[in-house]
This record gives C-alpha cells, structure tokens and sequence, in this order.
C-alpha cells in the first residue's frame, strides 16, 4: 500500500513525498480508517513504528478551514520535547495547507502562550500541566474539541501526571472522539479506557511488552560506577561501530558524574540531558546530537519517549530502570525503520532483579556475557555505592532523675494514665470502627 491509496488529498501527498515518505508502516495503515470513520480507538505500538503520522494524517485530511478562535484538536503529550516534535511534523505536514496550530508546555513563558492561544488555534499539542493552567486562567476554551488524542499516555502516568489527566478528561465535552496511543497497556490506561472512551477499538502492532525484532540485546555483569565507566570508555573507541550512541542513566546526579568523567576521557564527543537542564539547552543538545556534533548523548528516562532520533546504533542502558517498560521504550531509540541496532545493559548485582523482570515482560532472554578481561575492574565507589554505616548502639538505657523541689507536684488521680495494653485499645477500635454501609447504626 502507498500514501496514495489512502485517499489523501493532494497537498498531504506531495507534502508526505517531499519528505521522501511513500509507504505507510502498520499502525499508519491500520489506524487511519478507524480515525476517519470517527470512531473512539486505542493503539499498541512500539516506538518508531510511526505513532505520530498515524493520528495527523487522518486528523489533518478532515479538518476543514475555519475561522474560530478555540481549538477543534487537542493533542496531549507527556514531554515539552514531545510538544516540539510534534510541532515539526505539522509544519512537515502542512506547508500546502492552511491550518493553524501551536505548541504549549511549562518551563517558558505563560503570557507568551495565552498570547499564542488568544490568536486562534486550530490544533493544540500541550503537556498536561500547561494546558490545565491555560484552561483554568479562562484563556483555553475546551468545548470546541472536537477530536482529543493522548499519546504516550503510559509515559504519563510513570511521571505522574493522572491527576491533572483525569481534570482534563472531565473537562472535555462528551461528544468528541478520543484517540490514545500507548506502547504498553497497563492497568492504569485501562482504567482510563473505560471510564472517558467510548467502546474504544483497539489496534495493536506488537504484542505489549515484545522486543523489537531489528535491535540485538545483550548484558554484562558490572560490579560498580567507575567499572561502568571503564567499559563504556572501551566501547566507545571504537569510534567506527559506535558512531551514535545514547547512554540512559537512572538520575540527574549520575548523569552529571559520567559527563564529567566521559569529557575528561572523551573530550568533546559527549553531551548530557536531564530536567535540571532548561528547556533551550535541552532542545539544543538534541538536535546537535541529530546533526552529528557530538557521538554520544547521557541521558535520564526524560527522553526515552518519543523523540523522533534517526539513525542511533546503540543504546548503552548505563544503569537498569526499575520499571520494566522503560526498557523497552529506552531500546526503541535504535532499530527504527527497519534498520538493525544494538542495545547493551550493565547490571549490578542489585540491578539482576529488574533485568529478570524485563526479561518476564518481554518473554525473552537476554544474551548475558562476561566483562572483557581487559577492562579494568574499579574498587572506586560514589557516594551511593557506599555501604551504609548504622550509628553504633551502647545498651544503655537512658536514666531519668526525680525532679525535686517547689516545681514538681503529685498529679492529681484524674490525669493520671494507665498503660491499659492490647486489649484496650482492641475495644477502642471495635467501638470507634468505621460502618460497614452507609446509614449502619452502631450498637
């Protein structure tokens, strides 16, 4: 099947063909008649299997020229990285096509984006938080939506964004449809499905939890940080099979630690992203690890979603995630378009359960090899490696002298307390407990 055969129209198509797109990938294809028919629908698919068009095209081919100022479209994005992503696919999309559309997050100027809905808008991306605040200050008016499409709703329920999900979801007229894209389908999502969608058809790609076919996964035992270190200087010698490389790290602290040390070893081939870092700086590390500047990319969990990065060879889980899904959506940064990648995990002893884990939620093994011997093993630990010292306990029990003098007085009989015991505060309870239904009457 070509773009063609989806009866795109002509603006679409020739937008899609200066881009150098002709085929559609399999939720492309399998999504775009369910979201023209109007229908409420849910896709399972993997990162990099082309979520992002799969919504637009079919979104965009309905939209019909219109001079109101609220939005008709409402796409919800976890991540202001997201946000710009799928600003860049719109005007990819639409330079053929007058359509209006802006993009809105936290960490910038709130007066600047009223300013940008007040013009009008046709399609809003924004993250949760942002857009609850436009709609609260009166700015945003969500009773014109007319289509909602929440992507990467697992990711946002891992950074703890139901809250402000669930508002925005009671918010939103009852007569829209609703489109959600997810590449895990978690019991939280289903709880979403079945409160806010209505009898949602559910497209899935890949089986939730299955690898991606194109990326060969393997795994070393590694004792330590600094042991990391030393393995991950080796590998990334080899400058020709480690071209593009992204290295997730579990926090912000230890993201800053292996920059540090990797610029020393690795002078200017490195560059690191995390949320303490702001928003420019984030974007611009971004798109100069796209264009080549830098080889590799240290990173947080922060853009293991949905970033569209072409032609990563490998991804070096650096650290284990303790959620198993975000393995899966860290691996899914190399292997896209059909291209082969290489994912390489160190483990700690500590870090062997949550590969057992990963490899449960996949059902599939993960090569695992021994360290080189050549690599230098490291008895340097950092400041969380450190075993945790309890402070030393002396047996003796505190004594406590009599008060004397004018100051201390007998208490009267009727404040004085009485340890009464288990039994006691047994009754307390079955007095005090809560009714079984509501309108019981206590005994």
């Amino acid at each position: 099947m070509n773009f063609s055969d989806l009866n795109l129209n002509r603006f679409l198509i020739d937008a899609l063909d200066e881009m150098g797109f002709t085929t559609p990938t399999p939720i492309q294809e399998r999504a775009f008649p369910l979201i023209m028919s109007g229908k409420d629908m849910v896709g399972i698919a993997q990162t990099g299997t082309g979520k992002t068009f799969a919504y637009l095209l079919p979104i965009l081919k309905q939209l019909r020229f219109s001079e109101q100022k609220h939005p008709r479209v409402l796409i919800i994005v976890p991540t202001r990285e997201l946000v710009v992503q799928v600003i860049d696919e719109l005007t990819n999309l639409t330079p053929y096509i007058n359509v209006r559309f802006a993009g809105v997050y936290g960490g910038t100027n709130l007066n600047k984006q009223k300013q940008l809905v007040y013009q009008g808008q046709d399609i809003l991306v924004a993250t949760p938080g942002r857009l609850l605040d436009l709609a609260f200050d009166g700015i945003l008016k969500l009773k014109q939506i007319q289509k909602l499409v929440i992507d990467e709703v697992d990711e946002m329920m891992n950074l703890g964004f139901r809250p402000q999900l669930i508002t925005l979801l009671d918010l939103l007229p009852k007569n829209r449809q609703s489109i959600l894209f997810s590449a895990t389908l978690t019991t939280e999502v289903n709880a979403i499905l079945s409160q806010f969608f209505k009898s949602p058809t559910k497209v899935e790609i890949a089986t939730s939890g299955s690898p991606l076919d194109t990326i060969k996964q393997l795994a070393y035992p590694v004792p330590n940080f600094y042991t990391k270190l030393n393995f991950l200087v080796e590998l990334l010698k080899d400058k020709e099979t480690f071209s593009k490389v992204l290295v997730f790290v579990k926090n912000k602290k230890q993201a800053n630690i292996l920059y540090e040390e990797c610029e020393l070893l690795l002078p200017g081939e490195t560059d690191v992203i995390h949320s303490n870092k702001t928003q420019n700086y984030r974007l611009r590390s971004v798109k100069n690890f796209e264009m080549g500047f830098f080889k590799v990319l240290i990173a947080t969990d922060i853009i293991a979603r949905g970033l569209d990065l072409t032609d990563v060879t490998h991804v070096i889980n650096f650290d284990i995630p303790k959620e198993p899904e975000n393995y899966i959506h860290r691996i899914g940064r190399t292997g896209r378009a059909e291209q082969e990648g290489t994912a390489i995990s160190f483990f700690t002893e500590e870090e062997a359960e949550y590969l057992g884990e990963i490899e449960f939620l996949m059902n599939t093994e993960i090569d695992v090899l021994d360290v080189p011997e050549h690599i230098e093993i490291s008895t340097k630990l950092i400041g969380e490696e450190m075993p945790k010292v309890e402070p030393e306990k002396t047996g003796k029990k505190k004594t406590i002298t009599e008060p004397s003098g004018a100051a201390f007085h007998e208490k009267k009989e009727k404040n004085k307390r009485v340890n009464l015991g288990g039994s006691y505060r047994r009754e307390i309870a079955k007095k005090y407990k809560k009714p079984k239904t509501r309108g019981q009457k206590r005994k």
